[in-house]
């Protein structure tokens, strides 16, 4: 058994395509996805449409929840505001519906999967540090938990303490708790403009962080026909 596990689209739809035929071409049986569907590229609805009819086990980023609202809650810089009041403008009433209704967390199989944090969901924090993992790992009762929101692919390990690694393969140990970020399919800040995902080998309880080129030209273009802010354009190419 193999999940696919997506995270932060961000309305990517040609990297949100190459990532899902990559996965396919590796024989993944099942999909996951850690929210943030929407928010600033140009295809939000093609974006959720895919999602949708993976019929797969998704939780709620915050660019999700914000574009459910009727207005700014101000919680955005001006450039991601932007973006989401476009946004917005796209979504029908059964798309941000869907989007409401989706939980903060969730526990699939024997592993939990959650877009921000497990201490505070709903605020959206940032785990980048041992410290900030280890507060998640505190509510965390499995022994892997897969999350996003960052954009940026590693792996907190906690045994006699925290800490953070890195590479392309995780084999999960007993006795051990594992809080893996897949990184971004839609715009990674990572410094490679690659689309991010990552395979969970439930077999072999092996983890691949996996990179995969997507046309990232059409992907810009379309940003800035739309009339989006042109920073979000140059930044796909950054992976900043």
């Amino acid at each position: 058994m193999r999940y696919a596990i997506i995270s932060d689209i961000h309305a990517n739809l040609e990297a949100l395509e190459a990532v899902l035929a990559d996965a396919r071409e590796r024989r993944c049986t099942h999909f996951m996805c850690l929210g943030d569907l929407v928010g600033y590229n140009a295809n939000p609805r093609e974006c959720l449409e895919i999602v949708r009819a993976l019929d797969c086990p998704t939780v709620k980023g915050n660019h999700d929840e914000q574009a459910t609202l009727a207005k700014t809650s101000g919680e955005f810089n001006e450039m991601a505001e932007r973006a989401m009041t476009w946004t917005r403008q796209q979504l029908t009433e059964d798309e941000r519906s869907w989007l409401r209704e989706l939980r903060l967390q969730r526990q699939v199989r024997d592993f939990t999967i959650v877009h921000a944090t497990l201490d505070t969901p709903a605020q959206w924090g940032y785990v980048f540090r041992d410290l900030d993992a280890a507060a998640s790992f505190t509510y965390q009762h499995t022994t892997l938990c897969f999350f996003g929101h960052t954009h940026v692919q590693c792996a907190f390990i906690r045994d006699e303490g925290t800490r953070r690694t890195s590479g392309e393969r995780i084999h999960i140990e007993f006795g051990k708790k594992y809080f893996v970020n897949a990184g971004s399919v839609g715009q990674p800040r990572d410094g490679d403009w690659r689309a991010a995902y990552c395979i969970y080998h439930v077999d072999e309880n092996l983890i691949e962080q996996r990179r995969v080129r997507y046309d990232i030209e059409l992907a810009r273009q379309k940003i800035l026909d739309a009339g989006l802010p042109r920073l979000l354009a140059d930044r796909l190419a950054l992976g900043r």
